[in-house]
């Protein structure tokens, strides 16, 4: 199997007059990116990076993000990016266990870099005007060269690093033979045609970022980089980049709806939508199916450590489904109370969903950390940490986190069911679940809803909606708040701990009893 850097230059070869990269007022063939990579390339090379070293890199979605990736693809270097908001003690820990030789970063991030104690000790580099850096990145461009493929398929790619939403964040490094045959099996799933366009929002750090650039790459398309998310630039880039193909999460789908200038932009070239990183509510669903009438609108569930599980190429006519298992991954439902891959759940009940190791896309364990491998990895199989079931079509749904199960007087109850219902009242904008503490039940079913603007709905309102609707009685919200956002991770996740902890703004009414 090719390695990455060949498997850039296979587009160079191909297409070489075509556009690569678009940032801005930036374009870049891809022969001219190949020799921007060329020279990103021989800049670590002076620096003395080597084949197998990590650089991590804290950078926002910008073409020097993108080169830098590449180059490290060509160079054997393992790129080891960083969430651009990243804390100073967050950089420290990531740092120090990565082992990383370097850091580059950019302005936004200097505050943090500052405060990094094992950032002082590391060769610095720096992307445009930062305080404190050895070296410029820019420095490196005034010597174009043609990339050198130096690794293999079997040398590491890349190390991302989970959300850490809770406890520290864990390294999940990742093969080049693994990235190379996600990115193909991106492709397919999503039906990427020759010279797709897709927008570059979701971050660079994050798994679909990543495979939107290699994916991309594999079909000598074009990648729009957006530094960061912004509707009004969003909609503009669709319009006048044509853009062919959206993969974005929920929440971005929602932001690029409620902008007051969609219904003017031109979206007639999006003939396909891929979501990703949270499950989307059926109301937004049947939203962006009438607005955006795709011939293609696909629900794909994955992770960094498996990048597909399962694919619902039929995301409307299915909703809330996960669909089936990817084309490189082999899936199971395994009992709660179990680790042992051979005890599965019957059709229709909950488990643990559970992946194959041996699949082409899945990583090997965590770096350095035994613990979460001893946690995660049971015979030849990846528990997820999710919770899911088969339904008789042998299609799978998600159903939540093992650890976001809300336990209500003996019942387990998942919040996804519920967050459906209640996401389609015309009144609800956006809506999270969580068990709170409660003397009687142990946890009580809470409702945290975001209303729409001007809207009158209240706790009984929704009470009425959720009694009239399919929803067993159990399940029912016993108590609703009303606030102005839901808290939510940089790539859309929920984060229902600060819900738990009241970490979140009220907005009014603000409680209801039914």
């Amino acid at each position: 199997m090719f390695d990455l850097g060949r498997t850039l230059l296979q587009s160079v070869e191909r297409s070489p007059g075509r556009t690569a990269i678009v940032d801005g007022e930036r374009r870049f063939s891809y022969a001219l990116w190949a020799r921007t990579v060329g020279a990103v390339q021989g800049g670590l090379a002076a620096a003395g990076l080597r084949p197998g070293d990590h650089l991590l890199v804290v950078l926002q979605n910008r073409w020097e993000m993108a080169a830098l990736h590449w180059a490290c693809q060509f160079a054997g270097i393992v790129v080891t990016p960083l969430n651009w908001r990243a804390k100073g003690d967050e950089i420290d820990y990531c740092l120090a266990d990565s082992g990383a030789r370097a850091i580059v970063w950019e302005a936004v991030v200097d505050a943090a870099v500052a405060q990094s104690q094992h950032a002082r000790s590391l060769l610095r580099i720096g992307v445009g005007a930062v305080d404190g850096a050895h070296l410029q990145f820019e420095d490196w461009l005034a010597t174009p060269a043609d990339p050198t493929p130096v690794a293999s398929a079997e040398d590491l790619s890349l190390m991302l690093y989970t959300s850490g939403t809770t406890g520290k964040p864990k390294g999940v490094p990742r093969r080049h033979r693994v990235e190379r045959a996600a990115a193909l099996a991106h492709v397919a799933q999503n039906r990427y045609g020759d010279a797709e366009c897709t927008l570059g929002v979701m971050p660079l750090y994050h798994t679909m970022g990543v495979r939107s650039l290699l994916a991309l790459a594999l079909v000598d398309g074009r990648l729009i980089c957006m530094p960061r998310f912004d509707a009004s630039q969003a909609l503009a880039a669709i319009e006048a980049e044509r853009v062919s193909h959206l993969y974005l999460v929920p929440t971005l789908y929602h932001d690029l709806l409620a902008h007051p200038q969609f219904a003017a932009t031109d979206i007639s070239s999006v003939r396909k939508l891929g979501f990703a990183g949270a499950p989307m509510h059926d109301a937004l669903l049947q939203r962006l199916d009438q607005a955006f009438r795709p011939g293609l609108f696909v629900n794909h569930y994955g992770s960094s450590e498996v990048y597909t599980f399962s694919i619902n190429q039929r995301a409307v006519a299915k909703p809330g489904s996960a669909g089936r298992a990817g084309l490189n991954t082999r899936l199971r439902v395994v009992m709660l109370d179990s680790t042992d891959p051979s005890h599965l759940a019957a059709p229709g009940e909950e488990g643990q969903i559970a992946a194959d190791l041996a699949g082409d896309e899945a990583f090997e364990g965590y770096h350095g950390r035994p613990d979460a491998n001893a946690k995660s990895l049971h015979g030849g199989w990846y528990f997820t940490g999710d919770m899911g079931y088969f339904d008789a079509d042998g299609d799978l749904y998600v159903t939540g986190r093992v650890d976001d199960m809300i336990i209500s007087g003996g019942e387990n109850i998942s919040p996804v069911d519920i967050e459906s219902v209640l996401s389609l009242h015309p009144a609800v904008d956006d809506v999270a679940v969580a068990g709170l503490p409660d003397p009687r039940w142990g946890q009580k079913v809470v409702a945290f809803v975001k209303l729409h603007a001007n809207s009158d709905a209240d706790a009984a309102t929704l009470d009425a909606h959720c009694r009239s609707s399919d929803l067993v009685n159990f399940k029912r919200p016993r108590d609703y708040v009303f606030v102005r956002e839901i808290p939510k991770s940089p790539v859309g996740k929920v984060l229902r701990r600060k819900l738990q902890a009241g970490e979140y703004d009220t907005a009014s009414p603000c409680q209801g009893n039914p």
